[in-house]
This record gives structure tokens, C-alpha cells and sequence, in this order.
């Protein structure tokens, strides 16, 4: 493309289509496979096929795809692997809903007609995140895009169950899970969501069977006390030490149950005496395992009472606890109640109160997985980052209990089980069996239980590259380097990987494990759909583009610290992509008669030298950024060099030699040039369309960004000298600029200026950049000087070994400025008062939110630093008089 045509405005909705299809075309998302190349892999947290983009997506993506751009530059064979997960339980609800409008439910259809339904909804909906993530830039291996429920990714599942079963490490047995009875489905322990309730707490009398005497038990579920098998008590409780061995009568069923002793038992804790429901509670169930009770089944997956529940069958759980609390009042039961906030689980999908229930299920048995696991992150084969996250990982690896794998719903890899109904053996295998190897019967039962969508994504890193097989890709790119997630699925995803990596692939399945923060809203809100505050990443990229979306993302993107983020703050940064879009003009619009020339260290002017001598140091430092996952710093140090050193200074120094004729001219051009090709390239994978677009108007590039090399840091470029003197430029243009907007000067008044230092050099250094100081501070007259006194009504600046004065005669009308400054700073400080007098009010601080109170703070800080300005400034004047 023609460097003169650049059009005026960047209009980004064509460019994205046009630069995406060209990628894809050119098959630039591919690995070359090249053994002589360093390898990068990246296996995509695969989003669920119900989803649509959404900021958290949004976030992580074009984190990854940052991290995959910036390799394939830099020389490594890249794999970015996609991929969406089939979501069990999200995924059945979608199309049970759909159903629902059709008067239908799952059952009407039956098992094998409702999944063809959910297939059908998956090839029809499915794949649109796919869609949403190409409009993100994402650039993945699209030819490699792999589903938790395909062929290969099926057959690795069922490998791994069988295989696991084999070493005895999964089995089957009647054991207490969390139930969602909403869900009609089993739970991990990490699927209950936990949250602070106001209830109350219940105090129970238990008589004794036989002579006086009671014992007292608190619960906040009295409903479960009718599956109650026993009442424990501590060994050292000297209350209750008499009672142990003897029999209580259970209220209302008048079933008799032991008192025994137990160390689990807290004295401390309520009476110091605890029910002990064995099918309605983990801790009672561990209890009742140690002392061989039985455990009564009271509540149904449904949450009913079972018949179990004597009188009160039938009746929801509820509904049964308002009842039974009436009756143990009523009959002398009820000691007491009272209020009591305690903590309740919910289910994660559709946040029904979980209920603890004794069932079969199937089970891994974890700990043999999560030692070696364990030991991979202590021994640093696996860094997670921030390290703020290695505590919460080894608390949940050290005190875990055995994973639930079993789901009581259709839409997910069922069980590879099977039930000989003749000899009531278990088969367990590879292969759908047509007999029995036990009894040769053909009458077989296939286990209606699917596996926890968790299985299936605790294979991803080596299922998606072929695994069972021996494959070239497996080879080449297992284990990854990176696994990009979010720290809330440390546990859900992450733990599970490492587990299933290390067992099946004999390697940890990543080198890093990066985890980033929460988005929120620009009060640190968490974002709903309720509160309103949703940030949609479909309509930002539509109103702003793709580039500016993503270049906030990773501004904001600071390790270990949530994300506040505002529809204003990505209008800021497109500002910044239309910043980059004019600089680019005004290089080509000035290539005209250009002829590239390499540059020397030793032969550069000393503007070129410092400008070329801080690109340095901004590869160096993006490459660190980059390399230890700080994003924000990678991405603001770009846009600080770009705007601040390279637009708003080396821009305005280039015009003079832009001017000229012969080498000046040259050098600037080439200067330019370098600069703008080298921050198009380091910018790339941030913004990889605008990059893209603007690289083709480049004289002399041939194909696409994607593939040029990412920037490498030549010492021979660097110049401390340079940089020091350009500095001390700076600081002179803006203590000017700082008194003109001080004492009030018009923006077009044209002022004197004196500069005075004994030092020669400086001098020098002054007049040769005469007329950049007369530009850019706006300066009609400029004088040098190496001695003098301050003369009479002129405002000065006092910097190093350089004083600055500026005569302000005929400019301003002291007097009126200081009054002006002096109403302003009366003002801040009757807006201080009334700030500082809300903080020292303790009903403020006590009822106002958190962050009400925070941001009356940054405004008591905020106005006192207006009120330092202020007084500064009438000081200035002051001195100046006139």
C-alpha cells in the first residue's frame, strides 16, 4: 500500500474482518512443526457451549493471545489450542428449558432422544463463542478446535476411568455428598458455594431412656434430628463422662439412641453434646463410620421427608422443620431458640440450598493424585503466579477428600459401567460388553450416571493433543508452557489437571500457571446483570474496537489486584489507538524523497540518540514484562514511550531537520521510521489489527506483522549521555509551560524567556534546541545567559543548575491573579473542612460503605494537594510582583 494514501481516520470495523481472514488464509495460527524451533503451547480454557463472550472471557483471552503473538514473533513454534467444554449440567438446563416451552420435560423424550436434542442445540449454538473469540483477535489453531465431548477426547475419557479403576483408584460406594435437589445431581465439595445466612438455632432436649435427665443438643436443622442415630459428647467433658454408653430417647419417634464419645466433639462449642445425623452430615458420617451406626435416610433427593421421617413424610424440608419446631414446643422438647447467622451451601448453577445426603455414588480416590501434585508446585516443576495463590493451592491439596466423579444427569460421558443382572458383578471396560466375563450372561445394565464435566477438563493439556495416541503433537507440545485461568478454578480445573497430568503423562501438564483477577466496575462492584454494571465486550469492541478494548484489558491487568474497569477508560486508550494512527501519518506523510540508511551509534544527532537510546530501554523492558506476567507493565510502558516520548517530544524535535535538505532530513526520516516500525512490532500482540493494517503502509515490509520479529534489545543504542541532556531539555520546556499556567499567562501570549546557567555546556545545549524550546513553550524571545540577577516582576523556576525566568509585565495583572488564587484556595479549603468533618464522624465511618468511605479519603488528599498548588502559585506571584 502507498505510505501517502493512509487515510485520515482509522476505521476499524473493515480493517478487523479484512486482517483476521487474511491470518486465517495464510494459515499464520498454525505451528510449522520445526524441530530446530523452541516450542509454545497454550491449551484454551475451554468455554462452555451455552456461553457468549463475556468480560471474564474477554480478560483471559486476549491474555493468552497476547502471550501466543509475542512468541510466534520472537522465533518459537507456537500452539494455541481451542476448544469448549459440553458443560453437563448448564448445557441439559438450556435445552430442558426449551422443552419446557414445548409442554415437554426429558423423560417424555427419553434418554436417547432428549441427547439427540442437546446435540442438535450444540451444532446450531454451540460453536458462536468460537465466533466471539475470532472477533477478540484470538489467534488459536482453529484446525485443532476440540470439544470434551469428540471422539478422541470420548475415548481418552474412558481410558482414563477404566485405567483408574484398574488400579483400584476409582470405586462405587454408598457415601455422604452434597446434593442440589434443584439439580437432582451430586456435587463436589467445590461446587457449593457458601454464604453467610441469618437462621436460627434450635436447643433440644434428648431424655434420657431409662430414669431422669436429659442432655441438650443445638442445631440449625432440626428437621435432620429425626435420622439423629446418636448423641456424641467429648471423653474429657466431665458434664456428660457419667451419660457415655447409656440410651436417650429420640423426641417425637421415640426411637432410642446411644450417647457416645467421640474426640471430634468441642466442649467449648453449645452445650458441648452434638446429634449425630450419619446420612445428613459430613462430620456426623465420619463419626458414625468410626462407631458403626447406621445412618437413616430422612430427606429424598427431591428434599421431601422420607417415610423415615415417621409423621412427617411427604412434607418438603422446610416445611417439615416449621411443623416438627411446633411440635417439640408444643410437647416440651424446646429448651430454646435464638438467633444465629451461620454459614449455608448453595449450589453453584442455581443456588439451591445443598443438602447433605447419604447416596451411591462413584468415587476417585484422590490422595495418591494430589501428593505427587503437591510436590510439583513446592518443587517449582510448576510456578503459579502470583505466588499470593501457592497457601490457598496447598490447603485444598493437603486436606482433600475423595472427588465425587458421578452426575445424575444425561448430557455427559456416561459411566463406562456396567451391571450384570443375573450375578450382580461390576464390568468395568474400554469397549461396550455384550456378556458378562463373570457368568457369560448377555443381560447387562449400563450405569445411568454420567461423569463430572471436571473429568473431562482434568485431561484437557494432554486429551487435546491426541492422548491415548502416540502423536507428533503430543510430542512436541505436551507438557504446555502457560495455562492462562482464573484463580476462582485453582481447584475445579487446575489442581485436577496437575493430578491427571502427572498419573497419565508421567510430567506436570504446564510450566506456569498464570492467574488473573476479577473484573469489576469502576467502584469495584462485582458486575450483574441485577446491579446493571455489566460491561458487554461484544458491544465495547462495536463501539470502540477490538484494539482499544484490548489494550484497557491489559493496562488494567496488574498481578493479584481485581480489575476496575469503566466504559470511559477504553474510550481513553481508543484515544490512544487514534494517537498511534496520526504519528503513523505524519512519519509516512514526511517519507517522501526517503532513503533507508543504517543508523550508527557514533554518527546520530542528540535528539535521535536519545529517542533511539529509550526505545532500547523499552524493549527491554516490555520483554521482561512479558516475560514475568506483568501485562500492565508491558502495555503502559508502550504507551508512555509512544505518546509521551516519542509524539509529544521527538515528533516536535524531527520538524526543524524534517525542514531541512541533505543529511538532517535523512536521519530524522530514518529515525522515524525505526521507531514506528519498532513500537507497530512491540505493540502487536496488544492490538494486532491497527498494527496489522499500519505495517502494509510501511516502505519495504513484506508480509504480515504476525510473523516479523518481536524486538530485541542493541546495547550499542544506548546513550545515558543523550538521555540526561534531553532530559534536562524536557524539564526546562516544562518548568516554563508550568508557569505560564501558574501565573495565569494566555495560551497565545508569546513570552520571554531567560535561561541562566554557568555551566557552558548546558548553554549550548539550550541554543542548539532554541527554536523546540520557543515551539513547544510557546516563547517569543529566548535569552541566554551564564550570570545576572533575577530581574524585577519575573516569575522563576529553579531547576539544577539552570534558573528560568520569565517577565511578566504586560502579561498579567498580578494583583488580580493573586485575588483570583486566593478566592480558589478559600473555597478548597471550606470543601476541606466539610470533608474532614464527615470522616471524623463516627456514624459515617460505621454505616457508610467501604468504598464510600475510601473515596471521601482520596478527596481530603486530592483537595489538600489543590490547596498546595494553590498557595504555590500566589507565592510565585508574590515574588514576581510588578
Amino acid at each position: 500500500m502507498n505510505p501517502s494514501e493512509l487515510p485520515k481516520a482509522y476505521e476499524f470495523r473493515g480493517v478487523e474482518d479484512k486482517w483476521y481472514r487474511f491470518w486465517e488464509e495464510q494459515g499464520l495460527f498454525k505451528p510449522r512443526l520445526d524441530e530446530k524451533r523452541p516450542r509454545f503451547s497454550i491449551v484454551i480454557p475451554p468455554p462452555n457451549v451455552t456461553g457468549s463472550l463475556h468480560i471474564g472471557h474477554a480478560l483471559n483471552n486476549t491474555i493468552q493471545d497476547i502471550l501466543v503473538r509475542y512468541k510466534r514473533m520472537d522465533g518459537y513454534d507456537t500452539l494455541w489450542v481451542p476448544g469448549t467444554d459440553h458443560a453437563g449440567i448448564a448445557t441439559q438446563n438450556v435445552v430442558e428449558r426449551q422443552l419446557a416451552k414445548e409442554g415437554l420435560s426429558r423423560h417424555d423424550l427419553g434418554r436417547q432422544k432428549f441427547l439427540e436434542r442437546v446435540w442438535q442445540w450444540k451444532e446450531q449454538y454451540g460453536n458462536r463463542i468460537i465466533e466471539q473469540l475470532k472477533r477478540l483477535g484470538c489467534s488459536c489453531d482453529w484446525s485443532r478446535l476440540r470439544f470434551t465431548m469428540d471422539e478422541g477426547l470420548s475415548r481418552a475419557v474412558r481410558e482414563v476411568f477404566c485405567r483408574l479403576y484398574e488400579e483400584g483408584l476409582i470405586y462405587r460406594g454408598d457415601y455422604i455428598i452434597n446434593w442440589c435437589p434443584r439439580c437432582l445431581t451430586a456435587l463436589a465439595d467445590i461446587e457449593v458455594e457458601f454464604e453467610a445466612v441469618k437462621g436460627r438455632l434450635w436447643y433440644i432436649r434428648y431424655p434420657l431412656a431409662r430414669g431422669e435427665g436429659a442432655i441438650v443438643v443445638a442445631t440449625t436443622r432440626p428437621e435432620t434430628m429425626l435420622g439423629d442415630t446418636a448423641v456424641a459428647v467429648s471423653p474429657e467433658d466431665p458434664r456428660y463422662r457419667h451419660l457415655i454408653g447409656q440410651k436417650l430417647r429420640l423426641p417425637v419417634l421415640g426411637r432410642e439412641i446411644p450417647i457416645i464419645a467421640d474426640e471430634a466433639v468441642d466442649p467449648e462449642f453449645g452445650t458441648g453434646a452434638v446429634k449425630v445425623t450419619p446420612a445428613h452430615d459430613f462430620n456426623d458420617f465420619e463419626i458414625a463410620q468410626r462407631h458403626g451406626l447406621p445412618a437413616i435416610k430422612v430427606i429424598d433427593d427431591h428434599g421431601r421427608m422420607t417415610e423415615a421421617a415417621g409423621p412427617y413424610a411427604g412434607l418438603d424440608r422446610y416445611q417439615c422443620r416449621e411443623k416438627l419446631v411446633a411440635d417439640l414446643k408444643k410437647d416440651g422438647f424446646l429448651e430454646k431458640e435464638e438467633a444465629h447467622e451461620h454459614m449455608v451451601g448453595h449450589c453453584y448453577r442455581c443456588k439451591t440450598v445443598v443438602e447433605p445426603l447419604l447416596s451411591k455414588q462413584w468415587f476417585i480416590k484422590i490422595r495418591p493424585l494430589a501428593t505427587p501434585a503437591t510436590a510439583a508446585v513446592e518443587y517449582e516443576q510448576t510456578r503459579i503466579i502470583p505466588p499470593m495463590w501457592l497457601n490457598t493451592y496447598f490447603d485444598w491439596m493437603r486436606n482433600i477428600r475423595d472427588w465425587c466423579i458421578s452426575r445424575q444427569i444425561w448430557w455427559g460421558h456416561r459411566i463406562p459401567a456396567w451391571e450384570c443382572q443375573e450375578c450382580h458383578e461390576i464390568i468395568v471396560a474400554r469397549q461396550d460388553p455384550s456378556t458378562c466375563p463373570h457368568c457369560g450372561s448377555s443381560h447387562l445394565l449400563q450405569e445411568d450416571d454420567v461423569l463430572d464435566t471436571w473429568f473431562s477438563s482434568a485431561l484437557w493439556p494432554f486429551s487435546t493433543l491426541g492422548w491415548p495416541e502416540k502423536t507428533e503433537d503430543l510430542r512436541l507440545f505436551y507438557p504446555t508452557s502457560v495455562l492462562v485461568t482464573s484463580f476462582d478454578i485453582l481447584f475445579f480445573w487446575v489442581a485436577r489437571m496437575m493430578m491427571m497430568g502427572i498419573h497419565f503423562m508421567g510430567t506436570i501438564p504446564f510450566r506456569d500457571v498464570y492467574l488473573h483477577a476479577l473484573i469489576r466496575d469502576e467502584k469495584g462492584q462485582k458486575m450483574s446483570k441485577s446491579r446493571g454494571n455489566v460491561i458487554d465486550p461484544l458491544v465495547m469492541m462495536e463501539k470502540y474496537g477490538t484494539d482499544a478494548f484490548r489494550f484497557t484489558l491489559a493496562a488494567l491487568a496488574a498481578q493479584g489486584r481485581d480489575i476496575r474497569l469503566s466504559e470511559a477508560r477504553i474510550e481513553g486508550y481508543r484515544h490512544f489507538i487514534n494517537k498511534l494512527w496520526n504519528a503513523s501519518r505524519f512519519v509516512l506523510l514526511n517519507l517522501k524523497d526517503f532513503r533507508p540508511r543504517e543508523l550508527s551509534p557514533e554518527e546520530l544527532s542528540l535528539s535521535a540518540a536519545w529517542i533511539l537510546s529509550r526505545l532500547e530501554r523499552l524493549k527491554a523492558q516490555v520483554r521482561e514484562a512479558l516475560d514475568t506476567y506483568e501485562f500492565d507493565q508491558a502495555a503502559l510502558a508502550i504507551y508512555h514511550f509512544f505518546w509521551h516520548e516519542f509524539c509529544d517530544w521527538y515528533l516536535e524535535m524531527s520538524k526543524d531537520p524534517l525542514a531541512q535538505e541533505g543529511p538532517e532530513r535523512e536521519e530524522a526520516q530514518n529515525v522515524l521510521l525505526t521507531v514506528l516500525e519498532t513500537s507497530l512490532r512491540l505493540l502487536h500482540p496488544f492490538c494486532p489489527f491497527v498494527t496489522e493494517e499500519l505495517w502494509h503502509y510501511l516502505p519495504q515490509k513484506e508480509g504480515s506483522i504476525m510473523v516479523a520479529p518481536y524486538p530485541r534489545p542493541n546495547a550499542d543504542f544506548l546513550n545515558a549521555t543523550a538521555e540526561e541532556k534531553i532530559e534536562r531539555l524536557k524539564a526546562v520546556i516544562t518548568a516554563i509551560r508550568g508557569i505560564r499556567a501558574d501565573c495565569g499567562i494566555h495560551p497565545s501570549a508569546k513570552i520571554t524567556v531567560i535561561l541562566k546557567s554557568e555551566r557552558e555546556e548546558y548553554r549550548r545545549l539550550f541554543e542548539s534546541f532554541s527554536q523546540t524550546i520557543k515551539t513547544l513553550a510557546r516563547v517569543e524571545t529566548l535569552e541566554l545567559w551564564e550570570t545576572g540577577e533575577r530581574p524585577a516582576g519575573a516569575a522563576a523556576a529553579i531547576l539544577e543548575e539552570v534558573e528560568i525566568f520569565v517577565p511578566l509585565e504586560g502579561l498579567v495583572d498580578v494583583a488580580t491573579e493573586i485575588n483570583k488564587l486566593e478566592n480558589q484556595r478559600q473555597k478548597t479549603l471550606k470543601e476541606l473542612e466539610r470533608s474532614e468533618k464527615k470522616l471524623s464522624n463516627p456514624n459515617f465511618l460505621s454505616r457508610a460503605p467501604q468504598e464510600v468511605v475510601n473515596k471521601e479519603r482520596e478527596r481530603v488528599a486530592a483537595l489538600k494537594e489543590k490547596i498546595a498548588r494553590l498557595e504555590r502559585n500566589i507565592s510565585l506571584l508574590k515574588e514576581a510582583g510588578v
